[in-house]
Order: structure tokens, then C-alpha cells, then sequence
């Protein structure tokens, strides 16, 4: 395993602390925080089709930056945030962002705000995602521990009742998502969307002539089974 100190392009704890208490500030109700964009980051890392800053960046950031220092700033960490998440699957360092809720009991890490973000990236690529998910059991198979999860935190819907994961179930979960990321990875370079798929995407995203009369988008979870 490698040590945090040489993961390629990571940021350090004081880097994350400063981008954590710059989203904390500048974000609202239903907004990622830190956990959540790793989270929405690793899901393009690991998906289909490559989604440049332009279309990410508005999932993240939410109101004018102060002055031009600051932005700067902000979008350099954001910019290694994102190019470390691939280093680190690279060279199987990678670990989850996760946020910690106060329970009777003390502190308790929490994969909610982590898994909202995820869906968020796979939303970015619905079209591709859902078709394939659909298509290839292997893929659901392979996302398996991470939907369980998001199931778990009520990120996502499913098609029948689950019961609730016990702790050890929950951190057994969590232990595997570096493992999925991984070979979610591996299985889009193995079979890449098509050009079929892509076309389909391309008319699912073109914009109705009034957007206003367009139903709000709603994450679907009729794909988790």
C-alpha cells in the first residue's frame, strides 16, 4: 500500500481543510459539501464519457467568488482534487471523502453525503449509465456495495424494501468502494459506450424548445434492483 505522504497529486489535509471550510461557507441546503464532490469527481473518474470542468463545476460551485485571488484558488483545489482521484485508483490508493454524524454514541462516518455526490456524476451521464446498468448485469453486479450504500442513506430508490445494513454490514460496504471504483474503471475501458449509446445520449440531452414547460429532472432509481 502506498503511503498517504506519496499518493500522486493528493491533497494534503490543510488543502482539504480549506476547500472543505470554503464549500462550507459558500454552499445551501442540498448543495455537496467536500464529501459529495469526491464523491460526484469518482463517479466521472470512473464513467463512461469524459465530463469537462464546464459541466461539473456549476454541481459544485454556486455563487460568484469574492475576487479573482479566491476563485483562483478554489479551482486549483478542485482541479487536484478531481486529477487525484485517477492517480490514486492508479495505484490502488484510493479512499473515499466521508463525513462524520453525531449519533448518541459519538462521531460516526457517513458514506450519505459521498453517495449523493456519486449519483449526481452518474446523473451527468444518465443516458449511458442507465442503458448500459439495464443492458449489462455485470456492471450492476460490479456497483453492487456502492448502491447498497446509497440505498442505505436514502440517496436512491429501489424497486423493493430493503432492510436497513447493520454496522458491520455498512462498513463492509464501505471497505469495498475503492475495489468497485476500480473495476468500474477497468470494465468502461473494456466496453466503451458506443456510438449508439453516445447518440442516444446526445438527443436525450438536447434541450427542449421551451424549458420551461420541461418536468424538473428527478434522479431516477428505478435501475437499482
Amino acid at each position: 500500500m502506498t503511503a498517504k505522504t506519496e499518493w500522486p497529486s493528493s491533497l494534503d489535509d490543510n488543502e482539504l481543510d480549506e476547500l472543505d471550510r470554503y464549500l462550507r461557507a459558500h454552499t445551501g441546503e442540498g448543495d455537496l459539501l467536500l464529501d459529495g464532490v469526491h464523491g460526484l469527481l469518482s463517479a466521472l473518474a470512473v464513467g463512461p464519457l469524459l465530463v469537462l470542468p464546464d459541466e461539473w463545476l456549476p454541481e459544485v460551485l454556486h455563487e460568484p467568488f469574492a475576487d479573482e485571488s479566491e476563485g483562483n484558488r478554489v479551482l486549483a483545489l478542485l482541479a487536484k482534487l478531481n486529477d487525484s482521484i485517477s492517480a490514486e485508483l492508479d495505484v490502488e490508493a484510493y479512499e473515499p471523502i466521508l463525513g462524520e454524524v453525531e449519533l448518541e454514541t459519538g462521531p460516526m462516518l457517513s458514506a450519505a453525503g459521498w453517495c449523493e455526490g456519486f449519483s449526481r456524476g452518474i446523473d451527468l451521464r444518465a443516458a449511458l449509465w442507465e442503458n448500459r446498468l439495464a443492458e449489462d448485469p455485470q456492471l450492476m453486479e460490479l456497483l453492487g456495495p456502492v448502491m447498497a450504500l446509497a440505498v442505505d442513506e436514502g440517496i436512491l430508490s429501489a424497486d423493493t424494501e430493503f432492510e436497513k445494513l447493520s454496522d458491520d454490514e455498512y462498513d463492509e460496504c464501505l471497505s469495498q468502494v475503492p475495489a468497485v471504483l476500480g473495476a468500474v474503471n477497468q470494465y468502461w475501458q473494456a466496453k466503451p459506450a458506443t456510438e449508439a449509446e453516445v447518440e442516444t445520449m446526445v438527443l436525450q440531452q438536447r434541450p427542449d424548445k421551451d424549458d420551461d414547460d420541461a418536468p424538473p429532472r428527478q434522479r431516477s432509481g428505478h435501475w437499482v434492483h
